[in-house]
């Protein structure tokens, strides 16, 4: 039961960073990605670069310069190119493989050809207007925080959704695609958090002429001059359109969701807000005993589609974390876990079938506990920026990090945070003096890198 409590978390997270839902290998280091790294200090409680002006960032095929408002970290920028989910053998790419040809199979055109396309390779570097503005993201939107995302610059970041790609495909012309990619987040550190996790996607528009080809004498339309949005309908849809659509929407989640966990599956539909669809839903399934979300999903805003060049159409979109259905399928119980090198976790998925895979733990190492308190500086403290450095300095062998205590002192106002971290490694056993130097090195850097005063050195 913990680890579907952990799952059902890990969902909200993903649901949280998308608009439908808002994990390359880890050796690879900063300079084999040709980056010239140079010191990071705060700037804004946020990582920037000493020189704002002259810190050339190398990055997926592009050179960019960074200023007041990078946040991105050598650390995080290292896992860029990863592309697990391209990876053949690996279980997010088994996922997305299944999910792939489930679309394949049971969207077909007229002449028997495969309707949805898949775009898996797009670059995660895209504009701050690509992953904000495109699909309406108003400018003070709390989504769009520093605090929150890994920018590049003011003009480039590093996508926080595969929605980032959605107004230029739809303005391409295509009405049946997918997407899959890495998308970065910054979060707290535990088993279902981690900065870069991936997502797949996928849109379908209809014309009048597809939608009600199946009625020609029923004098059917799309759009009507009803100014109202309803529960049911956004304005100008007509409820009759609204209602093919999402019938069509559901029966062919319905179908993923019994391809991937088999046909007995209990679901059910269970309305909800998304910013960006109206009506909006979540698929749950009964799995275990419990009901546990899959995907979020809705009618696409017509302002968005109008925004593309395809208002003359209506369409659905849904969205889904594939490390949360990798998770969930194949019992892998810690999300670091997806970028592991260690052959004993990738070699149990490169069997005939790896669909049945049921992950089967090689080693549970112990843990080594370490406490750090500090007080605040007076100007703010962002708790992402001291995730942000636990990974950068300690990596993965960072496997939770708890904030234990939060104290304002009642004569000078100061605020100080206490966290636990809990150290351990998915390889080795880590010695208390091997953690010792880490952790030193983490209290030195909090020092000098966020500003914070350091209590009981």
């Amino acid at each position: 039961m913990k680890f579907l409590h952990s799952i059902n978390r890990l969902q909200k997270t993903l649901f949280n960073s998308s608009f439908y839902l808002h994990c390359h290998h880890a050796s690879k280091t900063s300079s084999q990605l040709g980056f010239q790294i140079l010191s990071w200090k705060v700037h804004h409680q946020t990582f920037a670069t000493k020189s704002s002006q002259d810190h050339e960032i190398s990055v997926s095929g592009k050179k960019l310069i960074s200023d007041d408002f990078t946040t991105a970290t050598p650390k995080i920028l290292s896992r860029v190119g990863a592309n697990l989910h391209n990876q053949e053998g690996h279980p997010l790419c088994i996922i997305k493989e299944q999910i792939r040809d489930y679309f394949y199979r049971s969207s077909l055109n007229k002449r028997g050809n495969p309707l949805f396309s898949i775009y898996d390779n797009l670059s995660p570097v895209v504009t701050v207007w690509q992953n904000f503005d495109s699909v309406l993201v108003p400018g003070d939107h709390v989504s769009r925080r520093k605090g929150d995302n890994y920018y590049l610059n003011r003009e480039f970041m590093l996508r926080a959704h595969t929605s980032a790609h959605q107004h230029e495909l739809v303005n391409s012309g295509l009405d049946a695609f997918l997407v899959a990619g890495d998308v970065y987040r910054r979060d707290e550190i535990d088993a279902t958090h981690f900065p870069v996790f991936h997502q797949m996607e996928g849109v379908r528009l209809f014309s009048d002429f597809e939608l009600f080809d199946k009625y020609p004498d029923a004098k059917l339309k799309l759009f009507c001059n009803d100014p109202v949005r309803i529960q049911e309908k956004q304005e100008h849809h007509t409820l009759e359109a609204v209602k093919l659509v999402e019938f069509d929407l559901k029966q062919t989640l319905e179908g993923l969701a019994k391809y991937l966990f088999g046909e007995e599956i209990e679901v059910r539909w269970v309305v909800t807000d998304f910013p960006f669809t109206h009506p909006s839903f979540e698929l749950e399934i009964k799995f275990q005993g419990e009901w546990l979300e899959v995907l979020g999903c809705g009618i696409m805003e017509q302002e968005l589609l109008h925004s593309a060049g395809a208002g003359h159409k209506i369409g659905y979109a849904f969205g889904l974390g594939l490390e949360r259905l990798a998770m969930v399928l194949f019992n892998i119980p810690d999300i670091r876990l997806f970028w592991s090198l260690d052959p004993r976790f990738i070699n149990q998925f490169k069997v005939p079938d790896p669909q049945k895979v049921k992950f089967k733990p090689f080693s549970k190492f112990p843990p080594v506990f370490h406490d750090i308190s500090f007080w605040c500086p007076d100007d703010g403290f962002i708790s992402n920026d001291f995730y942000d450095l636990v990974r950068s300095v300690a990596g993965e062998t960072a496997e939770k990090v708890e904030l234990i205590d939060d104290f304002l002192h009642p004569k000078t106002g100061r605020i100080s945070h206490c966290y636990r971290i809990t150290y351990r490694s998915m390889d080795k056993t880590l010695t208390k003096d091997e953690v010792g130097l880490i952790h030193s090195d983490l209290t030195s850097k909090c020092n000098t890198l966020l500003g914070v005063e350091v209590r009981g050195k």
